[in-house]
């Protein structure tokens, strides 16, 4: 069970560093797009490609990381009226249906990566399946912590006790 903790904390890690790192070199290639086109009239033919790749990049992982953060936002008016048993039983299918929607973004996102691989984006002339394969290992991160989410009580940060102020 240790071993399984550092993996996943690792993986946690993997992505969190992945992310970050893509939103930087992001930042930093639109900063440069802009200043070489007032500056110099010019911009390189890939930067908004590479730009655009990035941001498809972080959106996925973004996805990722916020079910293991418990980031994404709830509606649970109706759940929370409802006897606690029966809120447990809808807990436990979100986390079901967020693990198969996982496991339908590596299915679907791999097919669509090998599909989109003989092609090439204009800009860059790297392959089109870059830009897809997010999905696959986005969907990867999704399902690892999905069935992580399943060993929690909750899907959802408890924003209740939330004071202002």
């Amino acid at each position: 069970m240790k071993l399984l903790q550092i993996v996943k904390k690792g993986l946690d890690r993997l992505l969190l560093i992945a992310a970050l790192a893509m939103l930087a070199a992001m930042v930093v290639l639109i900063i440069i797009q802009v200043f070489s086109r007032e500056f110099f009239s010019y911009t390189p033919s890939w930067s908004s490609e590479i730009s655009r790749v990035l941001f498809v990049w972080v959106s996925f992982l973004g996805i990722a990381y916020g079910f293991k953060e418990k980031l994404h936002i709830a509606l649970g008016l109706i759940v929370n009226m409802m006897p606690e048993i029966i809120q447990d039983i809808f807990d436990v299918l979100a986390k079901i249906i967020v693990i198969g929607l996982g496991i339908l973004m590596i299915y679907y996102g791999w097919q669509f990566t090998m599909l989109t691989g003989k092609s090439t984006m204009p800009g860059s002339g790297l392959p089109s399946s870059v830009l897809y394969a997010a999905i696959p290992v986005s969907g990867f991160f999704v399902v690892i912590n999905g069935i992580e989410l399943l060993f929690k009580k909750g899907m959802h940060q408890d924003l209740t006790d939330v004071t202002e102020g």
